[in-house]
């Protein structure tokens, strides 16, 4: 399904034709999105980013006749990065009638969780959060369209599986992490597949906020992986650069979590960046077809809701991503069961998408009752020293581990 059937119909084309679209639909009540986001401490380095796109793909759909004739609205709040805050604007939005929520952090979200699932209201967990969360018979409220960290990793593996000659027994992988739950959260399913590939797994904790890394770089020297996978954030990328060179461990080796943009390519250097590898959940760039859209709608003509900066950045097309999908469960719900649009219309909605892509934005997503996750693809690219250079296609390779891990882990889960 792609994101540009929302405007393919003939009621649109004439109201476009006549100059009316915005007027039938700001006669209607709106579909409200929650955005609790860490805007002022640590995860400020995307949070504006996804922000941004979900208000700009806001404004564009609305000035296209909304949401089956339904505008959006982006309410956006602060709550830098603490879990008690979290839950305040979790609480504070729910009194104001939202039921749709995206807290964008791993910590926030895992201590929001409980409440939407008592409450039966929608999470919205892409990209973040527990890798367990798209077992959708447990977690029936929460849905982390895309790739979890689980699966993401399980992709790293495969990946380096294929550069080591399809076979890992001799090999030696190493994790580098922020010792925190976003850091912490791929070890259970790195063990699980060291154990059946028989590669051995070092584990190369680093203390909040990233900068200290001499330590684990000096055993990383002395180790010698093969490889390293890496769940550092930002600035963390930087210092791991400059230990790279100085421990002389090829940055060619060294496959970063999908947080790793081109603020931090160009803190590195694009140069001395050449070769680096990433992960990436979606697709970057401005050639993508509903980024150049709002490139040419609205940043040409000044008319974004930020700077033109941050749309040419991956962290923007994560947030198109995350939101065109939610807008396409919104519109099925609508579509399918009517107004108004409920939790209930709207995890029916979820779990009625079909191979969307956004338009390109990011690998075909299919959400089922089961699966809340969509499939669990990624890609891995690598920097040649001015773009990024895709390696392989979008795939979800160890589906069958990750899913016996999954289960086991969402069975311990209880809402209190």
């Amino acid at each position: 399904m792609k994101f540009t059937k929302y405007f393919q119909t003939v009621a649109l084309t004439a109201a476009l034709a006549t100059g009316a679209t915005v007027a039938f639909a700001q006669d209607k009540e709106p579909v409200r999105f929650g955005l609790c986001f860490d805007l002022s401490k640590s995860y400020t380095f995307i949070s504006p980013q996804v922000a941004q796109a979900a208000q700009d793909l806001a404004m564009y759909t609305n000035d296209n006749g909304g949401i089956e004739g339904h505008p959006v609205e982006i309410i956006v709040r602060d709550h830098g990065n603490e879990p008690q805050r979290g839950v305040e604007c979790y609480e504070q939005l729910k009194r104001e009638g939202v039921f749709l929520f995206n807290m964008l952090s791993t910590p926030v979200t895992n201590a929001v969780l409980p409440r939407a699932m008592k409450d039966g209201n929608v999470l919205m967990q892409s990209f973040v959060g527990r890798g367990d969360a798209v077992d959708g018979e447990v977690f029936e409220w929460v849905f982390p369209v895309g790739p979890t960290y689980w699966q993401q990793a399980a992709n790293d593996v495969a990946f380096i599986k294929k550069q080591m000659g399809d076979d890992l027994a001799s090999t030696k992988i190493g994790f580098i992490y922020l010792d925190y739950p976003f850091g912490q959260e791929p070890i259970e399913i790195l063990k699980t597949l060291a154990e059946k590939e028989g590669f051995e797994l070092e584990l190369y904790p680093v203390p909040l906020p990233g900068s200290d890394q001499s330590g684990a770089w000096s055993k990383i020297r002395r180790d010698k992986p093969d490889y390293v996978i890496s769940w550092l954030l930002a600035g963390g990328h930087v210092v791991a650069s400059k230990e790279m060179r100085r421990n002389r461990f090829p940055i060619d080796r060294y496959l970063s979590v999908n947080w790793l943009n081109e603020v931090d390519i160009s803190n590195i250097g694009a140069a001395e960046a050449k070769g680096i590898l990433r992960g990436t959940n979606v697709a970057g760039g401005q050639d993508v077809p509903i980024v150049k859209t709002m490139l040419d709608t609205y940043y040409a003509n000044g008319k974004g809701n930020g700077p033109e900066s941050l749309v040419r950045d991956v962290y923007y097309n994560t947030g198109m991503a995350i939101y065109s999908t939610g807008f396409e469960a919104a519109r099925i719900a609508i579509a399918e069961n009517g107004w108004p649009i409920t939790p209930e219309s709207m995890k029916a909605g979820y779990e009625s998408i079909s191979e969307f892509d956004g338009d390109g934005i990011m690998a075909p997503v299919t959400v089922t009752g089961e699966d809340h996750g969509g499939g669990g693809k990624t890609r891995v690219e690598q920097w040649d020293g001015e773009t990024w250079v895709p390696l392989t296609d979008w795939s979800a390779d160890y589906l069958d581990v990750v899913w016996e891990v999954i289960k086991e882990s969402s069975e311990k889960f209880t809402v209190e």
